[in-house]
């Protein structure tokens, strides 16, 4: 029997048959990338980051979309690496029981790690691809951040339409404040936490809506719910046990089996 919460949360997934996983933040910080809403999180320490990244503000303040351009092209995202955590999750995903991981992350280091993309859901979309604001038009975001070091400080959308470039306002393929969630990819996240009989929640605070919002949906579709975290959550009464410490090092035991 187990003894403690490291050991119940392995017993549980070892005896699901069906489990999904959402990741957030805090399963990447171990790459070097920091948490938003965490105790040293970018938001809790600077609040006004939170407000710049709304969608209104990229699309009308040009200075702030030159600023996030310049930031965007000073960042090397190709040398952050997959950690522990994240290879854990892949090498669980070939024991043929996991559904899905839906990922709150845009980093793109679940792929990274091997996992396939039939298994993931980006529901906040990702860093590594551009879209335009206009036409929808989607690329890798090297082309347009080629553009910004060569000199374009705000470099809008050279997909053709009617014969002429579009120039819309292109951003990161990522969700803004402000922004809905693709409706195909919450709604196949939601079905996956009904159908789950283990749901596990590494990595996030499980305050942003409207994706927090499967944990509740799984526990009432009667999954065992383990939270695992660094710090407390915001759905810690949800769980049937909550385990508390470093990812890298919690996460690969309780997915070991």
């Amino acid at each position: 029997m187990p003894t403690n919460d490291l050991q119940l949360a392995q017993h549980l997934v070892a005896e699901g048959r069906r489990v999904v996983l959402l990741t957030g933040a805090g399963i990447s910080t171990a790459s070097g990338i920091p948490d938003y809403r965490g105790p040293d999180g970018v938001w809790t320490k600077n609040p006004g980051a939170e407000v710049r990244a709304h969608i209104d503000v990229w699309m009308s303040d040009i200075e702030v979309r030159r600023a996030g351009w310049q930031r965007r092209a000073n960042m090397s995202w190709e040398a952050v690496q997959p950690n522990a955590a994240h290879h854990a999750i892949t090498d669980f995903s070939q024991r043929g029981i996991l559904d899905v991981v839906v990922t709150q992350n845009i980093d793109g280091l679940h792929q990274k790690a091997g996992l396939t993309g039939e298994r993931l859901i980006e529901i906040h979309g990702t860093v590594h691809e551009s879209l335009c604001m206009r036409c929808d038009a989607r690329g890798p975001i090297e082309l347009i951040l080629h553009r910004v070091e060569a000199g374009d400080t705000d470099p809008r959308c050279e997909a053709m339409s009617g014969g002429s470039h579009c120039g819309g306002i292109v951003k990161a393929a990522t969700i803004s404040f402000g922004q809905s969630l693709i409706l195909d990819d919450l709604n196949r996240a939601e079905r996956a936490a009904r159908e789950c009989d283990v749901f596990l929640a590494a990595g996030s605070t499980l305050g942003v809506y409207p994706i927090a919002a499967i944990v509740p949906v799984a526990k009432r579709a009667g999954a065992k719910i383990i939270i695992a975290n660094g710090s407390p959550t915001e759905m810690d009464g949800l769980a049937d046990v909550v385990v508390s410490g470093d990812l890298t090092d919690t996460l690969p035991v309780i997915l070991a089996g």
